[in-house]
């Protein structure tokens, strides 16, 4: 399954954010991985940041991590960063789909 979300920076923290994501510790890699995520993917404009996840569940994916050590404390710390965050507790919050390009017949 593919979601979409919508978090949003708080003003003067891009860079730091950034920075944090060049090095996101290989522990919580491997545990989202483990979760059912074959992949993550984050762009930002401005203070928007848009992530797309490809995972199997994404309910069970979010269950797997939230109370996993490795993950309250990189959530700790993009809270942070952030003014708006995804805080696990709608696991249906993803953004709606309007339109994919279609597979070729």
């Amino acid at each position: 399954m593919r979601i979409a979300l919508h978090t949003r920076l708080a003003r003067g923290r891009e860079e730091e954010y950034e920075e944090a994501h060049r090095s996101v510790p290989a522990e919580l890699m491997a545990a989202i991985r483990a979760a059912g995520a074959h992949d993550w993917t984050i762009w930002r404009d401005g203070l928007d940041l848009f992530h797309v996840i490809d995972c199997d569940d994404y309910a069970a994916m979010l269950a797997a991590l939230e109370n996993l050590p490795v993950n309250v404390a990189w959530q700790a710390r993009m809270a942070g960063y952030l003014d708006v965050i995804h805080d696990y507790s709608d696991a249906d919050q993803s953004l709606p789909e309007v339109w994919r390009l279609p597979p070729e017949a």
